[in-house]
Order: C-alpha cells, then sequence, then structure tokens
C-alpha cells in the first residue's frame, strides 16, 4: 500500500465514526502534511475535540500534548517546570547524561548486576555505584550548575499538539505559546531550543473579540492558526441515527487504519516534492487580487504561504503536480471571519474549477463594456472619429489578454473556447469599423501596427 493509501485510509476510518465532518478530518490531514496549524471554530458538543483526537491516535510513534487551557493555566503545565536537582549545587538533572555514551555504559553496567544482586556480588555493586557517582561529581564540576527545565511529556518533547479552548490562554504563556506556534522554537532559562511540533490544533466555541482592548493581544495567536475550518450541528437525520446507533453499540473508538510517525515524515516529503506550476501560481495571485478588489485583507505573507497547502490537497487527490481545483482548500486558509466563507468559496469555485473560462468571461464582458461605450458615445453626440481611435485603442489591449491567454488553453475544449472569443472580438470590431465607415482589418493587424 502507497503512503498516500495509508493516509486515505486514515481519513476514511476517522469519517466512518464521525458524522458531517469530512472537511474537518481532510484539514487535519493537510495540516498534518504541511506542518501548518489548525483551528475549530464550533458550539460545544459538535465533535470537534473527538475529531482531532480519532486522527491523531491513529499516528502511531508520534509524542503527543493535550491541555485544555485557562486562565489558571501556568507555562509549566504547557512547556514543564524546573528540574529541582538542576539547583543543588554541584549536581546535574538526569536528563544531563541522556546523550553521554560513558555514563551509560557504567549505568548499564551496575544495572545489570543489581539485577543479580547476591551477597558474592555486594562490594562489586558498591564499587561500580561509588564510581558512578565519582563521573557525576566529575561531570558536574566541568558544568556550572545551570536551572533546567523538565519538558517530558510537554510542548518541547512532542509532535502533535492539541489545545483546546485556545484563546483562553493568559498573559503569562501567550509570548511562548507565540514563538512554539510560529517558530517552533521555545526559550528554556535563556536558551531556545527547537521543538519537534508538526502541527498544533486548537479549538474554541467562539472567536475573541479584537476590538476588546483586552481580547486584541490574541489576535497575534489567532493569526497563527493558519487553517481554520468552521463545525455545525448534524444535519443529516440517517447520519445521527447512525452516530446514536453505534454509540449505543459500542462501536465507536475501533481503529482499523494507522500511520506511523516516520511514514508522516515520508509523506510530508512527498508532499513537499509536488510542482507548483507557474500557472497555478498566477491563478493563485488572480484569486488574491480578486479577494482584495472585494475588501478581504489578505496579507503578503499569508499568500507566499499558500503553495504547502495546495500542494498537500493535490497529494490526497493524487494530482502529479498542483492543479486550479487544489486551491480550493485555501477557503481554509484565507477567510478571517465566518461570514468571509461564503463569497470566498464562491470566488475560488468561479475562477478554479473552470479557470480558463472564468478568464474567457472576463476578457468577453471587457470587450462588450468598450463596444457599449463606444455605442453611447455616438448616441450622445461624441466626434465619432475620437470615439472610434479609442474604442479601436482598448480592444488592441483586449486582444493582447487573448493572445496571453492562449498559449495556456488546455485540450479541444478550451481551443474552441478561445477561438469562439476571438469570433466574438473580431466581430465587435468589424461592427465598430463599419459604423465609423472604415475598412475592417483583423486585430492582428491593429496591434501590429500598434
Amino acid at each position: 500500500m502507497s503512503l498516500r493509501d495509508k493516509m486515505l485510509s486514515v481519513i476514511a476510518d476517522v469519517n466512518a465514526i464521525v458524522a458531517e465532518r469530512e472537511e474537518l478530518v481532510e484539514m487535519i490531514a493537510i495540516a498534518l502534511l504541511s506542518r501548518k496549524n489548525l483551528f475549530i471554530l464550533g458550539d460545544p458538543g459538535q465533535a470537534k475535540s473527538y475529531a482531532i483526537n480519532c486522527f491523531r491516535s491513529r499516528i502511531t510513534g508520534a509524542r503527543q500534548f493535550e491541555r485544555l487551557l485557562s486562565k489558571q493555566t501556568d507555562e509549566e503545565q504547557l512547556f514543564g517546570r524546573i528540574d529541582l536537582s538542576s539547583l543543588i549545587p554541584g549536581s546535574l538533572p538526569e536528563s544531563f547524561f541522556e546523550d553521554d555514551d560513558i555514563y551509560e555504559a557504567m549505568k548499564a553496567e551496575l544495572t545489570e548486576k543489581v539485577r543479580d544482586y547476591s551477597d558474592e556480588t555486594a562490594d562489586e555493586v558498591a564499587k561500580l555505584t561509588q564510581r558512578l557517582e565519582a563521573y557525576k561529581k566529575a561531570v558536574a564540576a566541568l558544568h556550572p550548575s545551570e536551572p533546567v527545565v523538565n519538558t517530558a511529556g510537554k510542548i518541547p518533547e512532542s509532535e502533535i499538539c492539541f489545545l483546546d479552548e485556545v484563546f483562553k490562554a493568559n498573559d503569562g504563556v501567550l509570548n511562548s505559546l507565540l514563538t512554539a506556534l510560529n517558530e517552533r522554537k521555545y526559550t528554556n532559562e535563556g536558551h531556545t531550543y527547537p521543538i519537534p511540533t508538526i502541527s498544533f490544533f486548537g479549538a474554541s466555541n467562539e472567536i475573541p473579540n479584537f476590538n476588546d482592548p483586552q481580547e486584541r493581544i490574541l489576535r497575534a495567536l489567532y493569526d497563527r492558526l493558519e487553517l481554520k475550518v468552521v463545525t455545525k450541528n448534524i444535519e443529516s437525520r440517517d447520519e445521527r441515527l447512525r452516530m446514536l446507533y453505534n454509540k449505543q453499540h459500542s462501536l465507536s473508538g475501533q481503529i482499523a487504519a494507522a500511520i506511523t510517525l516516520d511514514e508522516l515524515k515520508l509523506m510530508q516529503q512527498e508532499v513537499a516534492d509536488i510542482p507548483v506550476p507557474d500557472a497555478v501560481n498566477e491563478l493563485c495571485d488572480d484569486v488574491l487580487c480578486e479577494l482584495r478588489k472585494n475588501g478581504y485583507k489578505i496579507s503578503d505573507r499569508k499568500y507566499l504561504g499558500y503553495y504547502p497547502i495546495a500542494q498537500a490537497r493535490a497529494w490526497l487527490r493524487g494530482h502529479k503536480e498542483v492543479e486550479s481545483s487544489d486551491l480550493l482548500a485555501l477557503k481554509n486558509y484565507f477567510w478571517d471571519k465566518p461570514s468571509d466563507i461564503p463569497l470566498i468559496e464562491t470566488t475560488l469555485t468561479r475562477m478554479c474549477l473552470n479557470p480558463m473560462q472564468d478568464k474567457v468571461n472576463e476578457i468577453r464582458a471587457a470587450a462588450k463594456e468598450v463596444f457599449d461605450e463606444l455605442n453611447e458615445s455616438e448616441a450622445n453626440g461624441v466626434d465619432k472619429l475620437k470615439a472610434f481611435r479609442k474604442f479601436r485603442g482598448e480592444m488592441v489591449h483586449i486582444y493582447e489578454m487573448y493572445t496571453e491567454l492562449k498559449p495556456k488553453a488546455a485540450g479541444d475544449s478550451e481551443k474552441t473556447m478561445l477561438t469562439e472569443l476571438l469570433n466574438d472580438l473580431e466581430s465587435q470590431s468589424r461592427s465598430a469599423h463599419e459604423k465609423a465607415g472604415y475598412s475592417y482589418a483583423p486585430l492582428e493587424q491593429i496591434a501590429a501596427f500598434k
């Protein structure tokens, strides 16, 4: 079974035990494949946490961290607390010796002797103990005592982290959380270390009111949860009854498919190797401009980080390169408020499912506009020659848009679409020439003499 098939099996397995959460489950997979963070917004009781936990329980070998945040949650609960033994002069915590081969060899020898302890081996055990302690003291003498944080089982030693009620984070832990989410780093007693976290998952039943000065500080945390999904109550009666039956007969929670952490890392590499054609980058830029034109504030940083999401969706769909339809996943990347979703989704669908048709429509609309303007000019008594010259100049520009689009046609249907577009442009140009009393010339010739 290929790596992709394994991931699809996990997705299908999770979808089988939750209801109407296909979008959320796919976004969890995309977050893990692209190393992005994911925020889930929904009312209590909509299986937000359950869906995340079901998915991450199917990744074996991954160290995981989960915490329900509250205003009382402190940094120690998330990142670990100081190992008291590191504060004792001349002492080093056990974690200091984890990569010390000499210490580990001596400890293994002592462990074996203790396991077979008897009166005959008592002296030897005592000597080995003294030898081990002497080595520890010698190493401690060469290293000044520094406070060490015990991070075992906390965020700095976890590949997958789930923070429920994420916006309950208080000011005391916010800076450390921001660094962890954004840079995958943690500062421990003045030293900054990388952390292995692949993705952070956050859930909440509300978005902070960023106009409130007390909640404005949470804006940065919200922005670092790049992918976002809104959940709803189960709408289908059949699905509700299916979930009820599974609960009554204890059919939930059985794991039928899983992947290992190493397999996930190989999947991430395959995703990163998916090519992104220039045409897709240009299309995404067109989408960006269209959304900005409609008042959506999408930063350059967000735009420049879009492609791993599209690569992950392309990989899940079995595409050899990112296709225009893979940009549909950006619906969960571009929205800032839930009210943004309908127009963003409509724009992506219109521009990405059939981008050639959208471009053709755009050119055809531009041509109609200049042709209508010519007719209105004549009706309003504008100088006919002046109006015609303006029309011809604008038609040349529209024709140039057509020539830029023509090489991008893929397949007979798109080539036919462009042929029909050119015929329409020529028809409008011919009509304008006739009305102005000029001999008709094809747009190609007019453009050549521009």
